[in-house]
């Protein structure tokens, strides 16, 4: 009994110390929780704020994406959203040490049209393959397209983090926007006839500032390059420091795009090229779009009404604050003249032009949203205005203007020399008020055109007689050309005392309203772009034929059309240019006279080799008629011609007087005048030596010219014979030699020399032994680009990107071929030179030339004078050595 009594107090005692055991951890935990309460443990942070959290931060939002700026580094937070949408990347000039190299306010390269995609934890940037169009409702195309012309991956970044709701991804861009990326720098390559190479100095660029709207976010960067320069093969200068702020701006485009306008090659308008698949077609189609502006009437019914409506949105240029004052007023003038041409297809209202806003703290001249006219302090004599599109559509959305200074001289220079002998304002060093104005709205209006979309049109002059450039009626109704688009300047060929006559080009040309009626005309009945192109054709349709309706490619990469030439004005190029000359030497005789005040005589130099240069510009117009093809773009079934051979009077006609000039136009070297003149060679041996190197290469294109005549040809054997009867007319007649006399004799041996060598003479270059293939004497000579001011829009640099465009799409096995295309004529581009070697029989003629030449020599040399003979016998000499008889 006890020892039961004595367990169960050991039992009780055991589970009592059990209970406080209990307790005490129960109190311990509850302690603990309520101490867990009062002090929450430090929370995790996500990858999203690890990326910010303790570091210089800066932060732009819109309604496109967020820019993060964090510790100097950039940082897109772009929306899921938005993955695969098309998007513009352009870089702008904000800045620059230097503006030969980098220009304020210009897009050095185009916008690289992109998207980005999400693939696992990277994103990619891909070039859109905006190339080919299809059907997008149809199934099999789309796969079509799914498996042939994917966007490619230019670059890849990857994800840094999720937003904290999963609707963005974060990755860094630093690189792309500080970096020596070739696609998005805004240093030009080259600015004929520099070219230029820069490398970059990542270490002391840097990001400076971001913003971000609605559909764009915008990111100023600082960069630092080393850049070297050539003039052409000559090294100017190495390693040059240069620093420029550029402004990126990433342009989201929309969904709803403007409806497309099919182009057609008969009306200049600059244009995208495109591909078109369709389901039920037995070969791939090739087309191209029209580059316009977005205009759309904001009451389409009051519009069919025939009443003047606004557009949905206007044509808006922001005019920057750096201009002159005086300059301010000719510039609205001249881009809003464009006005007139809109109205009369039923818009009002459509071209404005503000001053650069004061108080708007988003705008922004460098930003893509933005269109501006901007100055450029440069001694360049030039003003540009380049485009912008969305590859998609061609849809304009964005242009610029630029005007340098130095174009005020430029316009002294064209006044006097072209209109000096009927207009006293301009016989000064600096052009009145009136005068400058009324140029400058021209120039200004030209550049506008095209920021509209328009090309040049060279061709358009050609459609009046030159007589009708002397009568005040007709030039006061007309102007200078049908259209501004052409290079036809001022009114050369008006005579002293021809009272009333307008010296100027028209507000518009009659083609220039065409062409705005073409490309901006809305056609809301029509069902698709490829209806809406048969009613627009129908309305090129009515007016082929038609002079005034012509349009002429400018003539880049090839010269054969004379009446498609820059800087010409009328129908006959050697009566313009006998009108042209006669003023030449009326200014010239009174330089001395009319330029007072310029104890230096540096102004008046210049005004001389204005004169020389406009000079040398008659002679050239008329030199391309001989071989000349007149080229119209041309349907089949139209009375249109695609081409057709100058004829053979006229090229006749044309040789026999660019043969006279060079011996006779010795008047160039005034002596008055050139005696104040720094020590140099005289103009006119200058002159004659460029002309006659022309002329040398000039039988190509009678080749083939005579080769596509219908009937009556000049042919290459008529050629040789004016030719050397031209060259050798002193001989022949036994005159005393001029400078242009031996130089032409001298170039046309060269020439010779280089053919008949290759049937077994020996070889002797008076003037360059240089090999000139085919190719080359098709080609204008960096005289001739010049001369005829070829690069003023930035058309040279167009031509060289477009080339390249097409070696990268289609492989350089295409693009050879299109250098080497045999037929005239079809769609847009450039016409480039057509091989026609397999018909050339010039080494014929060179041979019977110089056979003819040995044997006048020979004749001559016995009764040369003195002076001469010792040319004659170096002659005789260089033809003998050809025709291997020494």
């Amino acid at each position: 009994m006890k020892n039961w009594i004595v367990l169960l107090i050991a039992v009780f005692m055991v589970n009592a110390c059990f209970l406080t055991v209990d307790a005490s951890e129960r109190k311990k935990k509850t302690t603990k929780k309520e101490e867990t309460v009062a002090k929450p443990p430090v929370k995790k942070l996500s990858k999203y704020e690890k990326l910010f959290k303790g570091k210089s931060h800066e932060i732009a939002k819109g309604g496109f994406m967020t820019l993060h700026k964090v510790d100097g580094k950039l940082y897109f937070e772009m929306p899921l959203a938005v993955m695969g949408r098309d998007m513009l990347l352009a870089s702008t000039t904000t800045q620059t040490s230097d503006n030969s190299v980098s220009t304020n306010g210009y897009k050095a390269k185009e916008p690289m049209h992109i998207c980005f995609t999400l693939a696992d934890s990277m994103v990619h940037m891909r070039k859109v393959n905006s190339y080919v169009s299809y059907d997008k409702n149809n199934d099999r195309l789309q796969r079509v397209i799914d498996q042939n012309f994917v966007n490619p991956i230019i670059e890849g970044y990857k994800v840094l983090a999720y937003t904290p709701d999963s609707s963005a991804v974060v990755f860094e861009m630093t690189a792309l926007f500080t970096g020596g990326d070739a696609a998005v720098t805004p240093m030009v390559d080259e600015a004929f006839p520099l070219a230029f190479r820069n490398s970059i100095n990542k270490s002391l660029s840097a990001i400076d500032g971001i913003k971000a709207f609605e559909d764009n976010v915008s990111i100023k960067s600082s960069l630092s390059y080393n850049v070297s320069a050539k003039y052409l093969n000559t090294i100017l200068y190495e390693n040059r420091p240069v620093s420029i702020k550029v402004t990126r701006t990433l342009l989201l485009l929309p969904e709803d795009r403007m409806r497309p306008r099919i182009s057609d090659s008969r009306i200049g308008i600059f244009l995208t090229n495109k591909q078109y698949i369709a389901n039920d077609a037995d070969q791939l189609q090739r087309y191209s779009l029209a580059h316009r502006w977005r205009l759309e009437p904001k009451d389409m019914e009051a519009y069919k009404r025939g009443e003047l409506v606004e557009p949905v949105k206007p044509i808006v240029f922001y005019l920057d604050n750096l201009f002159p004052e005086e300059w301010k007023q000719p510039i609205r003038t001249g881009v809003m003249r464009w006005n007139k041409a809109f109205e009369k297809i039923g818009f009002k209202n459509v071209v404005q032009v503000l001053d650069f806003p004061t108080n708007d703290p988003n705008f922004d001249p460098d930003n893509l949203k933005y269109s501006c006219i901007r100055y450029v302090p440069s001694s360049t004599q030039n003003a540009m205005g380049p485009s912008w599109v969305d590859p998609m559509t061609g849809e304009i959305l964005n242009a610029s203007i630029l005007v340098y200074n130095d174009i005020v001289k430029m316009l002294n220079y064209w006044r006097f020399v072209q209109t000096a002998q009927i207009d006293p304002r301009v016989r000064n060093k600096k052009l009145p008020k009136d005068v400058l104005e009324e140029s400058m709205a021209y120039v200004l209006a030209h550049e506008m055109g095209h920021c509209l979309g328009l090309m040049h049109n060279m061709a358009a002059s050609a459609a009046y007689p030159v007589d009708s450039l002397r009568s005040a009626s007709f030039t006061q109704k007309y102007g200078t050309t049908p259209s501004i688009m052409d290079y036809a300047r001022f009114n050369y060929v008006a005579q002293p005392g021809d009272k009333g006559v307008k010296l100027t080009p028209p507000d518009l040309g009659i083609y220039d309203e065409y062409a705005i009626r073409w490309l901006y005309t809305p056609v809301p009945d029509a069902g698709t772009i490829f209806d809406e192109a048969k009613i627009l054709e129908s309305w090129v349709d009515e007016k082929a034929g038609d002079p005034l309706f012509r349009y002429g490619k400018q003539q880049m990469s090839s010269r054969y059309d004379p009446s498609a030439l820059e800087e010409d004005l009328g129908d006959d190029p050697i009566k313009a240019g006998d009108y042209g000359i006669k003023n030449l030497k009326y200014i010239l005789k009174n330089l001395n006279n009319w330029i007072q005040d310029d104890e230096s005589a540096e102004h008046r130099q210049e005004l001389y080799n204005q004169i020389v240069k406009q000079y040398g510009r008659y002679l050239q117009n008329v030199v391309y008629c001989i071989g000349g093809i007149y080229l119209t773009e041309a349907k089949d079934g139209s009375v249109d011609k695609r081409f057709r051979s100058v004829p053979r009077e006229k090229q006749k006609a044309a040789m026999k007087w660019v043969m006279k000039q060079l011996q006779d136009n010795d008047w160039l070297d005034n002596r008055e005048v050139c005696s104040k003149f720094k020590l140099n060679t005289k103009a006119s041996s200058e002159l004659n030596a460029s002309v006659a190197g022309i002329l040398t290469k000039i039988y190509m294109n009678v080749t083939l010219s005579s080769y596509l005549a219908e009937k009556n040809p000049y042919t290459l054997r008529e050629f040789f014979d004016d030719f050397y009867t031209g060259a050798w007319d002193a001989a022949i007649r036994n005159r005393k030699l001029t400078h242009g006399d031996k130089i032409m004799q001298k170039a046309l041996l060269d020439m010779m020399a280089r053919s008949v060598s290759s049937i077994g003479g020996n070889k002797l270059g008076l003037v360059s032994t240089a090999n000139i293939s085919a190719e080359v004497a098709y080609a204008p000579t960096i005289e001739e680009i010049c001369l005829y001011g070829l690069d003023e829009s930035g058309m040279i640099d167009k031509y060289a990107r477009d080339l390249k465009e097409v070696e990268q799409r289609e492989g350089k096995a295409y693009l050879v071929e299109l250098m080497k295309q045999t037929s005239f004529g079809y769609g847009y581009g450039w016409q480039n030179w057509v091989r026609s070697t397999a018909i050339d029989e010039s080494a014929t003629y060179y041979y019977e030339t110089a056979t003819k030449i040995a044997s006048l020599l020979q004749r001559r040399v016995a009764s040369a004078n003195a002076a001469d003979k010792p040319h004659y016998e170096a002659m005789l000499f260089a033809v003998q050595q050809m025709l291997g008889r020494k």
